[in-house]
């Protein structure tokens, strides 16, 4: 895959920001909007729009780049924490010119302490930044502040958005610019999402970022006649990557912010249809949540919107479901999504952000022949044959994780990435560094150094299609009666968990994890979120449903059911369950229980305990609210007998 872009009009630049004033004196591209911000107004609906051109946003780099110099030095760290809009798109691209490594986090709410401010404390400590810029709101409450991480601020120098997108006067500006980052220069620290453990810093070179995304550029065929729909944190990843696509692109990106869309997911699709938009990446949760909340038969009496312009359906954040993916089309065919419009993409941090897709510009599958599946996923990836004399520029290899031996096609193993577009590395972990960014597959002279992902994948058909199944350390394995284990991935119990209760259970939000047990060494355990409406009933009744589900769908015995207040399960902010820390969180006891039942054997004999009424039904309330009933005497009583009805409730406070 030629990654290079050799027209006249627009060569390639080895580094992102240099595409700008290409742009900007480019007569065609000068006046183009470059972004667009989307403003959802949440009480009154109304929408309003602010364009960015090419001329506009290059010039406004150059001015903020110069600001920034004026209190950083070139080669410092930056922290950066304005909020999301076109002020933010410009900060970043800003950095980069001024030859500063930007670390974009997301500024936590300092009134409510909570993982936010653990993650930005982690971000002070570990990347030492000389300066901070935010919101100016948002630096006069850092000095109002106090505790551990105001503390870290304090030492801070920190700088206004707004001051650094004040016009100045000619001799206020540098009279001469530094050159920038250049293609070797660390531009970027992003944090990995956190999905399987403590995030960590991953250093990001220009060079490499640009090579990400021309790359990207040619997987989905994107160009200056592209327009891009975007609602994802433009901190990280995707959402951010995606900036930088539409720069080497020359396309338009329109952009909202995440809260606006979670507050009304139709306005997705509404800034499709308003813009035409060719392209839009989107987690995989997108779908159900707008099919739920957004379509249906209640669309009927919303704005109409026309799908019919979209090329790039970008999905993320694997598994990916064929099942959902297939309602979702049918459900808005009506309104002219093309099936064919579907890309199931593969990305990581350590690899920048995209890896792979399955989408294919050359092949329309318009006439219904859509995307294959195995064990009810789409793939991610369609991988050259060994006929292909053309090294691909991101290469990916199936290996089997002890040995780093090249797996057969149709035998899982662990997913490894090569390409110029990988990491540094971690950010002051040399032998996590070393582990991951290093590893060579066996026998294979001159072999480059590959990315281990910590991804479960499987290449398989005659197209040699890559499905992502999971990932390593989310395998449950399950002990068999002839002495043997098998593997069962964590989202599929998950998903037969969702399946028996879609009305009641919130998707995307259950957690599957084996943790420690009274007569066991481990159990399985199932936590899974209650609906905010609707979530009400039989609690008890659902318990045994969730067990049932699981066990007739994917063979596995459930030894505990949790039910938990919505919200309560732990997720990155792309939207992936943290299920060690659901483990963890459990263990500890800290999530806002609303009933638990407990297995003790395989054959459903036992124990069960819970929070819930006597009676049988259990009205939603906290377990705060349970336990201090209508006289305020809080109840406490246990009872052990069968997994039957015969049940009394047990207070967990």
């Amino acid at each position: 895959m030629a990654t290079e872009n050799y027209d006249p009009c627009y060569p390639d630049q080895p580094v992102v920001h240099r595409y700008l004033p290409v742009w900007a004196k480019l007569p065609a591209f000068g006046a183009k909007p470059a972004f667009v911000w989307a403003d959802d107004d949440a009480a009154t609906g109304a929408m309003s729009y602010t364009a960015l051109t090419y001329s506009q946003l290059d010039a406004a780099v150059e001015r903020m780049a110069s600001g920034l110099l004026g209190t950083v030095r070139r080669g410092d760290t930056v922290l950066v924490l304005a909020s999301p809009g076109l002020s933010l798109v410009k900060l970043l691209f800003a950095c980069q010119r001024a030859g500063l490594t930007a670390v974009p986090v997301i500024p936590p709410d300092l009134s409510r302490p909570g993982p936010a401010h653990a993650h930005l404390l982690r971000a002070v400590l570990q990347t030492r930044p000389s300066a901070a810029v935010a919101d100016a709101r948002y630096v006069y409450a850092v000095a109002g502040a106090s505790g551990k991480l105001a503390s870290a601020l304090s030492g801070l120098r920190w700088l206004s958005v707004e001051e650094l997108e004040m016009e100045r006067g000619e001799a206020s500006r540098l009279s001469t610019m530094p050159a920038g980052c250049g293609p070797d220069d660390a531009y970027l620290i992003q944090y990995t999402s956190g999905a399987t453990g403590v995030p960590k810093p991953v250093v990001v070179t220009a060079g490499s970022a640009a090579h990400n995304v021309r790359a990207a550029r040619t997987a989905y065929d994107l160009g200056p006649g592209s327009v891009i729909v975007s609602w994802l944190p433009q901190y990280h990843d995707c959402g951010l990557m995606f900036l930088l696509l539409t720069v080497v692109s020359g396309a338009t990106c329109v952009l909202a912010s995440p809260d606006a869309f979670l507050r009304r997911p139709r306005l997705w699709l509404e800034l499709i249809s308003e813009f035409r938009a060719t392209c839009t990446p989107v987690p995989s949760f997108t779908l159900p949540l707008v099919l739920r909340r957004g379509g249906g038969r209640s669309a009927s009496l919303l704005r109409p919107v026309q799908l019919g312009s979209l090329r790039n359906l970008i999905l993320i954040n694997e598994p990916i479901y064929k099942s959902c993916v297939d309602e979702f089309v049918q459900e808005f065919a009506r309104d002219g999504l093309h099936a064919g419009s579907v890309s199931p993409s593969y990305g990581l941090a350590e690899n920048c952000t995209f890896v792979s897709t399955a989408w294919q510009s050359t092949t329309s599958r318009r006439d219904g022949h859509g995307l294959p599946s195995y064990k009810k996923l789409l793939p991610s990836a369609r991988l050259s044959s060994s006929l292909t004399h053309e090294a691909p520029e991101i290469e990916i290899a199936v290996v089997d994780e002890e040995t780093g031996e090249l797996v057969v096609d149709g035998v899982e193993g662990e997913v490894w990435v090569s390409s110029p577009s990988n990491a540094s590395g971690y950010l002051g972990h040399p032998s996590a560094s070393l582990k991951t960014f290093c590893e060579r597959v066996p026998g294979r002279a001159g072999s480059s150094c590959f990315v281990r992902t910590g991804d479960r994948g499987v290449v398989a058909g005659a197209g040699r299609y890559l499905y992502i199944v999971g990932r390593s350390v989310d395998v449950v394995i399950m002990p068999q009666k002839d002495g043997g284990a098998r593997r069962v991935h964590a989202h599929y119990i998950e998903t037969a968990a969702f399946g028996s209760a879609p009305d009641r259970l919130r998707g995307g939000c259950i957690a599957a994890f084996t943790a420690p047990a009274v007569a066991s060494s481990e159990q399985m355990c199932v936590v899974a979120e209650l609906q905010k409406v609707g979530g009400g009933g039989d609690h008890r009744g659902l318990c045994d449903r969730i067990r049932r589900s699981v066990q007739e769908a994917e063979g596995v015995s459930v030894g505990r059911v949790v039910l938990v207040q919505s919200g309560a399960v732990p997720k990155t902010t792309s939207g992936k369950v943290r299920r060690g820390a659901a483990r963890e969180k459990l263990v500890a006891g800290k999530f806002p229980v609303v009933l638990e039942a407990l297995y003790d054997n395989g054959d459903g004999e036992g124990s069960v305990r819970g929070i819930g009424d006597d009676a049988g039904e259990m009205e939603e309330r906290s377990a705060a609210s349970w336990v201090a009933r209508e006289g305020g005497a809080p109840s406490m009583a246990t009872a052990y007998g069968g997994a039957s009805r015969h049940l009394r409730a047990r207070s967990f406070l």
